[in-house]
């Protein structure tokens, strides 16, 4: 794995299994479209690995660090790659960073969308939640309610006709009514 620095000052990162060869390469414009259109160019840091598969995907990564990050490993200052791995949406500034032409690009109000939308939606759930516990709950009063008085509707209605055929048996006497006759 290999960076560039070009002409106009940019970086170029790559990764080869000859070195010196791929460098040729660039500085005869052979190389990469970036690097073409700013020659000359000037090995400024590189890795050495055993298989080119590690040394890609190390590429990959270093070519999605910021410019800041590259420069403290080229500089030999690797302590500084945590910090700088940072997003610039969580530094203290504010969300603030300026930008190649000295602008500035603030992506707060993405994280404001972000977090009404995050805080409606909770709401909503929040809101839905509470109203099918209550509904369940005045459910289940009603429905205990409904069975307890059925319940004990059928339970007085039961005692009361066992009581009517107890009176009934017992004002009943066969034997009596037979000699009688």
């Amino acid at each position: 794995m290999y960076i560039l620095e070009c002409s106009d000052g940019s970086y170029y990162t790559g990764s080869t299994t000859n070195l010196e060869l791929r460098l040729q390469q660039h500085q005869n414009g052979e190389g990469a479209n970036h690097t073409k259109k700013r020659l000359p160019v000037t090995l400024v840091y590189y890795e050495e690995y055993a298989r080119i598969d590690e040394a890609f995907y190390r590429e990959k990564q270093v070519q999605g660090w910021s410019r800041k990050k590259k420069e403290a490993l080229i500089n030999g200052n690797p302590e500084l790659l945590p910090q700088l791995a940072i997003a610039y949406r969580d530094l203290k500034n504010g969300g603030f960073e300026s930008d190649a032409n000295g602008g500035f690009e603030n992506l707060n109000h993405h994280e404001a969308k972000v977090s009404e939308v995050l805080d409606n939606k909770v709401s909503e759930v929040l809101d839905s939640t509470v109203s099918e516990v209550l509904d369940s709950t005045v459910s289940e009063v009603l429905d205990s309610t409904v069975s307890e008085v059925l319940e004990d509707t059928v339970n007085e209605a039961l005692e009361d006709t066992v009581n009517e055929a107890l009176e009934d048996t017992v004002s009943f006497n066969p034997l009596k009514n037979q000699t009688n006759e």
